[in-house]
């Protein structure tokens, strides 16, 4: 089990994903989440934190609270996505996201996708430097990668366990989809909804899918990257029919790719020729000067058949 969870992979593996999720950190704060700037506004005694924020003692958001916050994670993720003083910059954009979280997830709704990125913040910093690119295999960083990919997987699992305890069997032969598809549906969802009683199959496969996506973890690597695809393409499905992206769980699931193999300086330097071309053509041969009479007997290539020299 040890073996398992500390499997050594690429240090290049390791920089990639610290690097796409300190980015996808700093997008969220400006392109996914920055209705939680609007907290600042909201009278205080709306506020309601969740147990961590109740059991810590941090403070109700203000204005000044909101921007220190908002700004200080900003600037921390960007300079953290460069892999610069990993640890320092790495406890503090996990620092600084959780109460970002916390703000946003305090006054009634709490969104489940977030899980495995908070648990890559955690768990990045102890996975020490890494350089992209650097096939070097690391302990440390295979046992940040698996806990990623573990609360990837507990993400689907518990989210099946959570429609079973509360909506019961009920969720999978009810209206939960159509209800969705009523409230933010698009155009492809309303054809979907036309044909009778694919809803429902739905319904029954989705609980079926996140029920047995621990399976990702006993399947070959070729198969588990097919599934892991899999997964990918129900979020587009999502996307494309309710309109929900799940983004933070897309980001956090990428821990299951090997993307030491995704160099987008080394493309860019390709495509704007600073590598030097490798030579596929031979030295060109001087053409023989005329005027300078038959090479001398030495020099002259032997008959074929006739060994050289006198």
């Amino acid at each position: 089990m040890t073996g398992w969870l500390t499997e050594a992979v690429p240090r290049g593996r390791v920089a990639a994903f610290r690097t796409l999720i300190y980015l996808f950190v700093a997008a969220d704060l400006v392109v996914f989440t920055p209705w939680v700037r609007t907290r600042a506004s909201v009278p205080g005694e709306l506020y309601q934190p969740l147990l961590v924020g109740r059991l810590l003692p941090l403070p109700t958001p203000t204005p000044t609270v909101v921007a220190v916050i908002f700004w200080g994670l900003l600037l921390a993720a960007l300079l953290a996505a460069t892999g610069r003083a990993p640890r320092l910059l790495g406890w503090t954009v996990c620092a600084l996201y959780l109460e970002w979280m916390i703000i946003a997830m305090s006054y009634g709704k709490v969104d489940h996708d977030r899980f495995g990125l908070l648990v890559a913040l955690a768990v990045l910093p102890t996975a020490g430097r890494a350089r992209h690119g650097d096939t070097t295999r690391t302990e440390a960083g295979g046992w940040a990668l698996r806990v990623t990919q573990i609360a990837v997987i507990c993400t689907y699992f518990l989210a099946a366990f959570a429609k079973l305890r509360f909506g019961g069997l009920d969720w999978l032969t009810g209206s939960v989809l159509a209800r969705a598809i009523i409230r933010r549906g698009t155009d492809l969802a309303d054809l979907i909804a036309q044909v009778p009683y694919l809803l429902i199959i739905a319904q029954f496969g989705i609980v079926a899918f996140e029920l047995l996506s621990p399976v990702v973890f006993l399947l070959p690597a070729r198969w588990r990257l097919a599934m892991v695809g899999f997964f990918y393409s129900f979020h587009v499905v999502t996307i494309a029919t309710i309109t929900i992206s799940f983004a933070p769980h897309l980001a956090a699931m990428t821990s299951f790719l090997p993307l030491e193999r995704v160099r987008p300086l080394v493309w860019a330097r390709r495509l704007a020729g600073r590598e030097p071309p490798t030579p596929t053509t031979e030295p060109a041969v001087p053409a023989p000067d005329d005027d300078a009479g038959p090479p001398p007997r030495e020099a002259q290539a032997p008959v074929v058949g006739r060994p050289a020299g006198p």
